[in-house]
């Protein structure tokens, strides 16, 4: 203090916050299974309304015991697992993993060399992605533990488990088979949907709001354009404002070709930025694409004759020309142009000047 008297700070930052450890079996035989498992617990998590999982800020921590035992065959007693070390507070999936795949690498090496692991709690240096000794443990007693004589003895009856049970929401893994099955989505799709419960519901509000159009549709545009947008942006699905109606809303419009993916890509930044509706932004730019195939024929035959090197060279065989004749004709029509339109013309009227 200011007479310079030693004095202790009690940190109360996370004072009368609940904390909740779960504890695993020794059942993990790899870093990737570690990695996985821990990622599907975090999910279920969230999707609980227990945990923010935001590992970043602490909220989640993963400390990892590692410890090998030999090799046997098929069918014989494994031996009993060796000395476990301890990784502490590893905030992050990536380095959860690493870390686990380096005690393995390290631990045997020292085994295959006839050395012995010692048991201690380590640390994770990220920038040179190896393991620290923070404390040496002599054994369990050195862990400290003791009674806690104010806690009252817990009964845990089946009753209640079988309660909590019934009240579970649908969890990640289930939803994500029935997403996979009833929508048709690729594994990868319905998993990147899944991982937020909040992603999750905005997918299925996006589908209920236009039944008429493909899911698969509605979960590229959120899996892809729309996560592009929130990564850029560092929101998640709570500071959307896009609805899911809305998003639902611009996939309509392109279905219906009323403009076309290029258009609705920058319709789409527009909505995340501004809120304001797909057909609002349309109206008010002039974003309305042009389907008028006379229209878009006489642009294309403005710049067949604009460009009649490339064309000859197309029609010679170097077909990678016909993307910078598209270009061109997108450039004219100021990127509103139908394109299966556009492709279909380009392709008529070289077919054209071929045969003169």
């Amino acid at each position: 203090d200011r007479k310079g008297r030693p004095y202790t700070l009690v940190d109360l930052n996370r004072a009368g916050v609940p904390l909740l450890e779960i504890v695993t079996e020794p059942d993990f035989r790899s870093s990737e299974e570690v990695r996985a498992y821990a990622e599907g617990l975090r999910s279920i998590l969230r999707y609980l309304g227990v945990n923010s999982g935001d590992m970043q800020k602490g909220v989640l921590r993963i400390e990892p015991n590692i410890s090998l035992r030999p090799a046997v065959a098929a069918g014989l007693q494994p031996a009993p697992l060796g000395t476990r070390v301890e990784v502490k507070n590893l905030n992050s999936f990536r380095a959860l993993e690493r870390a686990v795949a380096y005690q393995i690498q390290r631990q045997a090496e020292l085994l295959e060399a006839g050395k012995a692991v010692q048991q201690v709690t380590l640390g994770w240096d990220e920038a040179k992605e190896v393991t620290v000794v923070q404390r040496v443990k002599e054994g369990e007693d050195d862990y400290r533990y003791f009674p806690e004589p104010d806690l009252p003895p817990l009964a845990v009856e089946a009753g209640w488990i079988a309660q909590i049970r019934a009240s579970l929401p649908e969890l990640p893994y289930a939803r994500f088979l029935r997403l996979r099955e009833q929508y048709d989505l690729s594994d990868y799709t319905a998993k990147l949907l899944v991982e937020e419960k909040a992603i999750a519901d905005y997918f299925e509000q996006a589908v209920t709001a236009e039944p008429s159009l493909p899911a698969k549709s509605i979960a590229n545009w959120i899996s892809g354009e729309l996560f592009g947008l929130m990564n850029q942006a560092g929101v998640d699905a709570t500071e959307l404002k896009v609805p899911p109606e809305a998003l639902a809303g611009l996939v309509n419009l392109v279905s219906q070709g009323q403009i076309n993916q290029d258009t609705a890509r920058k319709v789409l930044a527009e909505m995340f930025a501004s809120g304001e509706g797909a057909e609002e932004i349309v109206i008010k730019r002039g974003l309305g694409q042009v389907s008028d195939v006379e229209a878009i024929a006489r642009m294309v035959k403005a710049v067949l004759a604009e460009y009649p090197n490339e064309a000859a060279a197309y029609l010679s065989g170097k077909t990678g020309v016909a993307n910078f004749l598209f270009g061109q004709v997108m450039k004219k029509a100021q990127g509103k142009a139908n394109p299966q339109i556009v492709w279909r013309e380009l392709e008529l009227q070289l077919t054209e000047i071929n045969a003169d």
